[in-house]
């Protein structure tokens, strides 16, 4: 019950003032028919632009709607705001509902080469969950060329042509109890992508009696985003990272932070 009272208290933290003023901008209504969204620009980015890598987070379908600050409930800006350092403009868009369209998700990222908010173009990176993940894949298989690497967690793909994503380092994860998107449908992805000799770039793993919420973790740990930032579209082979495992105590590891950052803010 104390765990569950922490983290809940910590969920409604607030940003610090700094990262709502400097850091973050809510850009609403800027693309026509385009989706609203959150822009973090890391510290030092006035000077480091063109060499910041971009990460898009896609949300899952608890945070659909039209209001904006539901994307900060949980992911990487909400990682961000519990102390996670990462050195990476972060786009987090709000798919208002239905599936993410791929197309619309391009749109923010020429929104920004058309909006002076320079980043590295070789280091495009792609992270969801639940409906996020199948975005994430979604988006992977339509714009390969754009993508350095993605992380897809207990999502699936609906896309007919699955071939795009072979072209990308593409870590899938999955919970084997996972009630709300069956793992079925990351295995579909990886059994069509290794029958079409398409899995020299592909990673995954099947978390046994992990739960839907459980894979939320990995949105918070420090290993998801340096294995993303590991691969850039220069690579010559352009080759899946498998040296660096997110295991088990990784994850508790990122709870017990939690908890310890809600009790300090408590006592404050």
């Amino acid at each position: 019950m104390i765990r569950i009272v922490l983290l809940t208290l910590l969920y409604l933290l607030p940003l610090s003032t700094r990262a709502q003023h400097d850091l973050l901008t809510a850009k609403k209504d800027v693309i026509p028919n385009g989706y609203n969204f959150w822009l973090y620009t890391p510290d030092g980015y006035e000077e480091s632009k063109e060499t910041t890598p971009l990460i898009v987070f896609l949300h899952g379908a608890s945070s659909c709607g039209h209001h904006l600050d539901r994307v900060l409930h949980y992911g990487t800006l909400d990682a961000i705001r519990r102390g996670l350092v990462l050195p990476a403009m972060v786009v987090a868009p709000q798919n208002p509902k239905g599936a993410w369209i791929p197309d619309k998700l391009n749109d923010i990222i020429e929104w920004l080469d058309a909006n002076d908010y320079p980043y590295d173009h070789q280091r495009v990176y792609v992270v969801g969950m639940s409906l996020g993940g199948y975005g994430v894949l979604d988006f992977t298989g339509s714009y390969p060329e754009k993508i350095a690497a993605s992380m897809a967690l207990c999502g699936g793909c609906s896309l007919n042509d699955l071939t795009g994503l072979g072209e990308v380092p593409l870590w899938i994860i999955h919970g084997t109890t996972d009630r709300a998107v069956s793992v079925k449908q990351s295995q579909r992805v990886v059994k069509t992508l290794q029958d079409a000799g398409k899995d020299a770039r592909l990673r995954y793993d099947w978390i046994r009696g992990a739960s839907h919420g459980a894979l939320a973790r990995y949105l918070y740990t420090e290993k998801t985003y340096e294995w993303l930032l590991s691969h850039t579209l220069s690579d010559a082979e352009r080759c899946v990272e498998t040296t660096i495992q997110i295991t088990p105590r990784d994850l508790q590891e990122v709870y017990r932070r939690m908890e310890k950052r809600a009790e300090l803010e408590i006592r404050r």
